[in-house]
């Protein structure tokens, strides 16, 4: 038959045979595997043996299929649509069965079934191998057969069987549509979504764009507006502030920002450049400026008040109430200079009170302490030097032994390290009695602490406002009953006594103060240390003089012959005479307070006059031995020598010179001797 010659043609006719035709009236397709149809092409496993028109398929043929389709989509889950437009395959499929005139019977007979008989026609055919060998041809044809199958005809009970199979697949195939078309409107709304997100950034960038130029159009409208919109308003926080705030470090920042914009109104209103704007803040600022000014009065005047309150520290309120807000005082000054003044006047007036008040009770205390009387009769040529003892309030009472030529322990008021005076308690619980510079010393140490406290604090407080001259007269204004007061201490500790060495100390404690001041930059108190030194120096040279005199009398006193008789003569000793010992202890004195003194102090000059009279007298004495010139040299040796060995251990240049004095009159006599 020709369909079974047909059959036994090779799956891939040869381009030389012009008569025959493919055996699969089906179009070809593209490889894609989503079409109903497969062609040979597609299938080159299948055998030329096996027909591909078959009706009916194995169960084997099925999967196969599948399984190609699936493979070739990659998923199967995959929808494809083709549309066929060729001729109809069941209309080819009735023409070539009906030509035949096969039947019912032998339609379902396998279309693969061998051919019984081999034609002349069909060995004049021209058999293209591919370039194999038959054996080659045939073990490849065997393989081919092996996976694809032998396709026989379905009974009607493994067609039941497969048709549940394929109603299965048919209904996962629309699930899997169902599913792909959800998936397919999400993407299509998240298209669009994305599509209107997308035009909202384009319009947010739009937006950002037109604020960006904005803004840069802002700042330079700021830049170059604020100052004057900043001079020309005032926040409604800073006119509370100044009403209703409390007066600490944040109020005084906003008075100064008041006073900012009143200096800079008023420089705006005097160059005519003022605007509108500038005008109406002018009677706002006025307020303002006058509500400060009224708080600040009241503030300060109640500092001054608490400073009259008893047992009050008045150095702690400077330092708290006052130097915190010393700009206050700046701003009230500039802004209502006549109050300013009269605060200050009332500052003042206080403090002179305060400082008066205290320095009395002071000086009270200080009179109880018990102090050594040195009178005119402890002078040098004094013989009977009385031992006495007394205090300020001028009641003599009888006191312990004094010596008053021997400095020995007091020169360490001079030296000690501790700065603080005495207190008004412990001077007056004080039994003990001292010299004339104890108590000189406590007072005016005293003195000098709250004087360079007080000139501090209005150096401090009071400037810029008030220039340094102006203050320096404040200060003495304050200080003045103060001074007198110390002036008066001095007076009453130096009017009677003829304690050199009490009076050298006071003087040497006076500079001493003085270059305390000068080191704490306090000048405005020098009046009071060159009042204190104007009483000092001329009471030393008094006293000075007082020795000098003493001594003069008794070398007058002295015989102007030697005695003539031999036992008078015997009875005259070589031994220093008692006024060459105190002698010798006073210049000891002297010399050791006087290590940085220079040539031109008054104490010098007068120190010479009592050394040359005290030479007098030591020339006049040793006379009395008469003719025995060796032992009247041996006397002047001896009293020279114990001179030389008391202010041997003295450092300055006039102790050099004291020394180098007494050492050549010791030279002298030692020669002799």
């Amino acid at each position: 038959m020709w369909l079974d010659r047909l059959a036994g043609q090779s799956s891939s006719p040869s381009s030389s045979q012009p008569g025959s035709r493919s055996y699969s009236p089906a179009p070809r397709k593209t490889p894609s595997g989503l079409g109903p149809y497969i062609t040979s092409q597609q299938r080159p496993g299948i055998t030329p043996r096996s027909s591909s028109l078959s009706l009916a398929s194995t169960e084997s043929s099925v999967s196969s299929f599948l399984t190609s389709s699936r493979r070739a989509n990659g998923s199967a889950l995959k929808e494809s649509k083709t549309i066929y437009t060729g001729p109809d395959p069941e209309d080819i499929l009735s023409k070539l069965l009906g030509n035949y005139g096969q039947s019912t019977a032998t339609a379902t007979k396998p279309v693969n079934s061998p051919v019984s008989s081999i034609s002349a026609e069909d060995l004049e055919l021209d058999f293209d191998f591919g370039g194999l060998s038959i054996r080659e041809l045939a073990l490849s044809e065997e393989a081919a057969v092996d996976d694809v199958g032998v396709y026989r005809p379905q009974a009607a009970e493994e067609y039941e069987r497969d048709k549940t199979k394929f109603e299965d697949l048919h209904r996962s195939i629309r699930a899997c549509d169902e599913v792909l078309g959800s998936v397919e409107v999400n993407l299509t709304s998240f298209r669009n979504d994305l599509a209107t997100v997308s035009a909202d950034i384009e319009t947010l960038q739009a937006r950002s764009t037109a604020l960006n130029v904005r803004l840069g159009n802002r700042k330079a409208v700021e830049k170059g507006l604020g100052p004057v919109v900043e001079e020309i308003s005032v926040s409604p926080t800073v006119v509370s502030k100044i009403a209703d705030g409390h007066i600490d470090e944040s109020w005084v920042r906003v008075v100064a920002e008041i006073d900012r914009r009143a200096t800079a109104h008023k420089k705006s209103i005097s160059s005519a450049q003022g605007s509108k704007g500038l005008q109406d803040l002018g009677p706002l600022l006025e307020k303002l400026v006058l509500k400060a000014i009224e708080r600040i009065r009241d503030f300060l005047v109640a500092q001054i008040k608490a400073l009259r309150s008893p047992h009050i520290n008045a150095q702690i309120i400077q330092q708290q109430n006052f130097l915190k807000f010393k700009d206050l005082y700046t701003f009230l000054h500039k802004h209502h200079a006549a109050l300013a003044d009269e605060i200050c006047l009332a500052y003042m007036n206080t403090m002179r009170w305060y400082y008066a008040n205290q320095f009395a009770r002071y000086e009270n205390a200080l009179k109880k302490i018990k102090l050594h009387s040195l009178d005119k009769a402890d002078v040098l040529g004094n013989e009977d030097t009385s031992r006495k003892g007394t205090v300020l309030s001028s009641s003599k009472i009888t006191g312990p032994p004094h010596d008053a030529f021997n400095l020995g322990r007091r020169i360490d008021l001079l030296r000690t390290h501790n700065q603080s005076a005495l207190s008004s308690y412990l001077a007056e619980e004080d039994q003990s009695t001292h010299y004339l510079e104890v108590p000189f010393r406590n007072f005016n140490l005293a003195l000098i602490d709250n004087a360079t406290a007080e000139y501090t604090f209005l150096a401090s407080f009071f400037s810029p406002a008030l220039n340094y001259s102006t203050i320096s007269r404040h200060f003495t204004y304050i200080f003045d009953p103060t001074f007198q007061l110390g002036h008066t201490l001095t007076k009453t500790l130096i009017t009677d006594t003829y304690d050199v060495i009490g009076v050298l100390m006071a003087v040497r404690l006076n500079q001493h103060f003085q270059f305390e001041l000068q080191r704490r930059k306090v000048p405005a108190a020098d009046g009071y240390i060159n009042g204190t030194a104007m009483l000092l120096w001329p009471r030393l040279q008094y006293v000075m003089n007082a020795h000098c005199e003493s001594v003069r009398s008794l070398t007058s006193a002295l015989p102007s012959r030697p005695p003539t008789s031999k036992s008078e003569q015997s009875k005259l000793s070589a031994a220093p005479h008692v006024c060459t010992q105190r002698f010798g202890q006073l210049l000891h004195g002297i010399l050791a307070l006087s290590t940085e003194a220079g040539d031109d102090e008054p104490v010098v000059t007068s120190l010479r006059r009592l050394r040359t009279e005290v030479e007098a007298f030591l020339t006049k004495y040793s006379s009395a031995f008469g003719t025995d010139t060796r032992k009247r040299e041996r006397f002047l040796y001896n009293n020279y020598s114990l001179i030389l060995t008391i202010i041997s251990d003295t450092h300055g240049k006039l102790a050099v010179e004291e020394q180098e004095h007494f050492e050549g009159l010791k030279a002298a006599f030692q020669e002799v001797v």
